[in-house]
């Protein structure tokens, strides 16, 4: 799991959600005139208020955090994780504002019952949470402020070129050989000049002919990550994605086609990303 995934909003959903935890250990009922010795019972003596207000909050807001941090959130139910975790949330803050108006479940319909007790701090902390955690949880994906990454990334101790030898990157060989300076003598086991096997020098070719040059590009290959989770597209032009990059991670841009990158990841998958806009270069 890639906590650098998580979103500003999501880390105001973890909030909501640790919020809940608390209330939930507060008081159900308030009651007027009732002596400091009562013991007013806590939303975990409701059953209807653990399940439907504190566990389906609790759960919602996993599920969101858990579906931002994995590479490929499995379904729920038909729904991505993500999408169900927000409809548990939904439900819970509307669960939590129907025991609000009546904080005792319809007890006080008995003829004589009174007014009943009204609701205790728990439950006013509870509607706050499920409500906050519910309303981000719709409008992360929609804000452009909450969808902003909730942990920068961290910036690459010495960003090489394509092709260099990055310090502990990834699918890269190890260190070059030492170059041979030129009209130096080959080791043992190398190759001379004129020799086949010489590097830049075809087999039977005259030694000294200058070796065929790279065309050359004003494009230079820059590492980069992404401010959130973005698709990336295959190279032959089609809407397949083939992998999702996450912030947090860098990623290394090795060709520019119009506004689009060409990237490449860490397992070495090539593809098109689309979308450049805030991307942090390295």
């Amino acid at each position: 799991m890639n906590i650098r995934s998580l979103t500003r909003g999501d880390g105001v959903v973890i909030g909501a959600a640790v919020l809940l935890f608390i209330a939930s250990f507060l008081d159900l009922y308030s009651i007027d005139g009732a002596p400091d010795s009562l013991d007013v019972p806590s939303l975990w003596s409701s059953g209807p208020v653990l399940l439907g207000v504190v566990l389906a909050g609790i759960i919602g807001a996993a599920l969101i955090v858990v579906a931002r941090g994995l590479p490929q959130a499995p379904k729920v139910a038909g729904l991505d994780m993500a999408q169900f975790g927000i409809a548990l949330t939904v439900f819970a803050a509307w669960s939590a504002l129907g025991n609000i108006f009546d904080p005792a479940g319809g007890a006080d319909n008995f003829e004589g019952g009174g007014d009943g007790p009204d609701a205790g701090t728990g439950l006013i902390l509870a509607l706050i949470a499920t409500l906050v955690m519910a309303v981000v949880a719709v409008a992360t994906p929609l804000v452009p402020a909450l969808k902003a990454a909730l942990l920068g990334a961290p910036r690459p101790a010495t960003p090489q070129p394509y092709g260099g030898q990055p310090s502990g990157g990834y699918g890269y060989p190890g260190a070059q050989q030492p170059q041979q300076p030129y009209g130096g003598q080959p080791g043992p086991g190398q190759p001379g000049p004129g020799q086949p096997g010489q590097p830049g020098q075809p087999f039977g070719g005259q030694p000294g002919a200058p070796a065929p040059q790279a065309p050359a590009s004003d494009f230079s290959p820059f590492w980069f990550a992404v401010p959130v989770p973005r698709p990336l597209f295959a190279e032959d032009g089609s809407q397949t994605t083939i992998a999702e990059l996450a912030p947090g991670t860098w990623y290394l841009a090795v060709e520019q086609r119009g506004p689009a990158l060409v990237a490449q990841t860490q397992d070495g998958r090539r593809g098109v990303l689309q979308d450049t806009s805030g991307i942090q270069r390295g």
